[in-house]
């Protein structure tokens, strides 16, 4: 499978995840600074070192050697055999591994992943699985895909895939079978979470697009947005989904921003997300040791929430791209953030290509907030820490309590009684099902009732 070639392009991951730039791609809103357009020279002169430190960088003899001989003692002593295209590549991901977390030797297969990454865009089933006691337990299927349409529920368990059992010691390999070209068959073994026993259920492949955005009201007037990832159309779906919401129920009082769990993605997009909620300010800078690292990202006029009050919901899994938008958030004095300390990647990846079908992923930048501060390593300290807590619920429902209307014969008011079982009844699901949103919802009330409702928001496009 041919590649097609990849520009350098700024990028940010963590955990493993890789999301890197197409070669069109921009910043989704305008920005006071952009990239340098990508060199159309070699890899090996993207980047070329400092003359005056030329001289000085020449590689010990010794360490040659030394390098020379390991590789043939491998060669000849190795238990198994090992071919030169597998040392040499080897000796590549350990040099980089040597470096940083994050920089790393990307290969055909990396390519592809990375670009699925990017885009959202799979060829699969359409369910999300997760492994659990040595079993592929399904976590949801994805509606309107093939696995929602057969009738797989969330805690199926995948036991057999093609009529072969699924090994508790080759659970990646099981994974990496749900993939497969669109209209490939495969057969799946699913034991349903009520059922003595598995059904055979015959699929067809499809190409599956997973959105990174997702919108609700959490009352009237108050929305949940969740982002997940940062992916090319992040920002785009966001104003989109925004202005639906508001057209459907009216201008918003306040927002929760939910970056939890969110391992990061593309710059390009926490740029546009940053810039929906910013009127004007820096949002994030890049430094690096070459001129063409060095980058200044600004607001531009307009805010989807047209100024109504935000709170963003952090963790330790709200990394990287994740970052920039609560950093910039934060320190543009836009939102309030709540949680727990965030993970602490603050530096930026620029993919090189080497062949058509290989690349190199390279820590080039780091990147900082407005106030200067990089946040490599120390992470962002949230205004309002939350533990990780949850609650539960005792005998009786939310609505358990007695009031004066509640007593025989009690003397009538001037004012209709309002009956907020219902309200009361939902305020207490949400406290049970997550109680870090519900106690987001309690702060952006509070700031809500300091600023007066607007009849219309201006959309920032």
């Amino acid at each position: 499978m041919s590649f097609p070639r990849l520009i350098p392009a700024l990028l940010l991951v963590c955990s493993g995840l890789a999301f890197a730039a197409p070669p069109a791609m921009a910043p989704a809103k305008k920005t006071s600074t952009q990239p340098a357009p990508a060199s159309s020279s070699p890899p090996d002169e993207v980047a070329p070192a400092p003359a005056s430190s030329a001289s000085s960088d020449v590689p010990d003899l010794a360490d040659i050697r030394a390098f020379t001989r390991v590789y043939a003692m491998v060669k000849q002593a190795y238990v198994d055999k090992v071919d030169d295209k597998t040392l040499m590549r080897a000796a590549i991901r350990g040099m980089l591994a040597g470096l940083d977390p994050h920089s790393d030797y990307l290969d055909e297969s990396d390519l592809k992943d990375l670009t699925e990454d990017t885009t959202g865009a799979y060829s699969g089933l359409g369910i999300e699985v997760a492994q659990l006691n040595d079993q592929l337990r399904i976590v949801t299927p994805i509606d309107g895909t093939p696995a929602a349409r057969a009738g797989i529920k969330p805690g199926d368990v995948i036991v057999s895939i093609n009529g072969k059992m699924v090994q508790p010691d080759a659970l990646d390999a099981a994974v990496k079978q749900l993939r497969g070209a669109p209209g490939s068959k495969i057969t799946l073994g699913i034991l349903h979470a009520d059922a003595k026993a598995p059904v055979t259920i015959p699929l067809t492949r499809e190409r599956i697009r997973i959105g990174s955005v997702k919108t609700r009201l959490l009352e009237p007037g108050y929305a949940y947005i969740r982002i997940s990832q940062f992916q090319e159309d992040t920002s785009s779906d966001l104003d989109r989904q925004l202005e639906a919401l508001q057209k459907k129920s009216g201008p918003l009082r306040g927002a929760v921003l939910d970056l939890r769990s969110n391992p990061g993605g593309l710059l390009t997009s926490a740029v546009g997300v940053s810039d929906a909620f910013l009127n004007s300010g820096t949002i994030v800078t890049t430094k690096g040791r070459l001129k063409q690292a060095d980058l200044d990202f600004s607001a531009t006029p307009g805010d989807l929430l047209d100024g109504a009050p935000m709170v963003v919901l952090v963790d330790n899994g709200t990394a990287s791209a994740a970052e920039i938008v609560a950093g910039a958030l934060k320190d543009d004095h836009r939102a309030l953030l709540m949680g727990q300390r965030t993970f602490g990647k603050g530096s930026v990846q620029t993919i090189l290509p080497l062949t058509d079908t290989t690349a190199l992923k390279l820590t080039t930048a780091r990147y900082y907030t407005p106030d200067g501060t990089s946040i490599q390593a120390a992470g962002i300290t949230p205004d309002i820490a939350l533990g990780n807590l949850s609650v539960s619920t005792q005998a009786g429902d939310f609505s358990d309590d007695e009031h004066e209307s509640d007593l025989p014969n009690h003397l009538a008011g001037n004012s209709p009684i309002d009956d907020d079982t219902a309200t009361t009844s939902d305020a207490g699901k949400l406290a049970v099902d997550d109680y870090a949103l519900s106690e987001a919802l309690h702060v952006l009330k509070g700031l809500a009732l300091a600023r007066p409702v607007h009849s219309a928001n201006t959309v920032k496009r």
